[in-house]
């Protein structure tokens, strides 16, 4: 079992639990950010350690300037210090990547189109959906698809033999078991083969294949067909009615797409402000910050509008910014209580220092002015 399919098999179940994919996809991010949550608390504290240090690094950048290797060195004697890790910051998004990669393999698998592309959630018509997806219908005789388009088995077929039929038998490699004769043209009818080797029997059911129904799903339209084959040699092969495919704009995923890029700029908005609060920089350093909260949006909004995303997916990185914000919130609250407990208890100490201070000359100042005073009187009398 690969892991795309052990994915599929995850949200499978928490769909079972939770009662729709839309929410198991939440449950999931949650579930995910939750584990990856000490991860990025120690991210935050980073980087507020970083914008304390931040005058002293610059410092020593530019006392050795001229000498990269010793300023390296010097560098990492200050980390060391100040048990500082200045990758630190990058273990949660590479943690995070795989995440997203398996989500994003399994929404586009044609394994989850037949078990739940037509899932609904909310305003989303369907997860697996894209922006610009086509509009073909699963399950209706006709194949819809386009000149260049490639296809794939199902895992499994349904096997017709003389005296018995086998179902759920496995197909071996179905990403490249089916061919194409001929060349496609839609609008015509599509011929399919399929070598009987493909199939898990033994040598002496394989000799007795009568015909096998199998499903075949359009890896570009996600569009899916239950196919009968017939035995022609050692072949198994299909005529299957075709059309040419009709594309749809999905205005539900342009929402999702703008809501991701929302969610985005406002939690780099966050941590800007955080930092502009915390330590000054430089007006340079300033902005290219500002730049890069402004312009990172658009350029993944860009990005998503051209590369086809499920809208599962998009659900999926929403989630996981709305709570990339809270934690950004809760963390930073903490670490200001912890800097202002901090800051009292070292005023405090200051407070008591000098009130020994001043306790102690007390005695001192009035031992002076008496002995003076008697000095004063004992004078008078003589």
């Amino acid at each position: 079992m690969d892991f795309t399919t052990l994915t599929i098999e995850a949200l499978k179940m928490l769909a079972q639990f939770v009662g729709s994919y839309g929410i198991a996809i939440i449950v999931l991010t949650i579930i995910v950010r939750m584990f990856l949550w000490p991860l990025n608390v120690s991210q935050q504290r980073s980087m507020r350690q970083m914008q304390t240090l931040q005058p002293k690094l610059k410092a020593i950048q530019d006392r050795y300037k001229n000498d990269p290797q010793k300023m390296q060195m010097k560098m990492m004697e200050f980390y060391k210090e100040h048990k500082f890790n200045p990758m630190g910051g990058c273990l949660p998004l590479l943690i995070q990547m795989p995440v997203f990669i398996l989500l994003y393999s399994a929404l586009m698998s044609p394994q989850f189109i037949q078990i739940a592309g037509s899932s609904k959630f909310l305003f989303i018509n369907s997860l697996a959906t894209t922006l610009r997806a086509t509009a073909g219908i699963s399950n209706d005789g006709v194949m819809g698809a386009s000149k260049y388009d490639t296809f794939i088995l199902g895992k499994t077929a349904t096997v017709y033999l003389p005296n018995e039929t086998l179902e759920n038998v496995k197909v071996d490699k179905p990403n490249k078991a089916l061919e194409i004769q001929g060349e496609l043209t839609p609008g015509e009818p599509i011929d399919f083969k399929v070598s009987l080797d493909q199939l898990d029997l033994k040598f002496s059911q394989l000799d007795q294949i009568q015909k096998a129904d199998m499903t075949i799903t359009d890896v570009n339209t996600k569009e899916t067909e239950n196919v009968t084959f017939e035995r022609n040699g050692g072949l198994l092969t299909a005529s299957f009615p075709s059309k040419e495919v009709e594309h749809a704009f999905h205005w539900d995923v342009l929402i999702l797409i703008a809501l991701f890029g929302l969610t985005m700029w406002l939690s780099q908005k966050l941590m800007m402000a955080q930092n502009k609060n915390n330590m000054p920089e430089d007006p340079t350093q300033q902005a290219i910050q500002k730049s890069m909260g402004t312009f990172m949006p658009v350029m993944i909004i860009a990005t998503f509008v051209i590369i086809p995303i499920p809208a599962g997916v998009l659900i999926y990185l929403i989630v996981s910014n709305i709570i990339q914000v809270l934690q950004t919130i809760i963390v930073n609250k903490q670490i200001d209580a912890e800097e202002a407990a901090k800051k009292v208890q070292a005023t405090d100490g200051t407070r008591v220092i000098e009130a020994e201070i001043v306790d102690d000359k007390k005695p001192e100042v009035n031992g002076s002015l008496i002995d003076k005073l008697k000095e004063m009187f004992n004078k008078k009398d003589i």
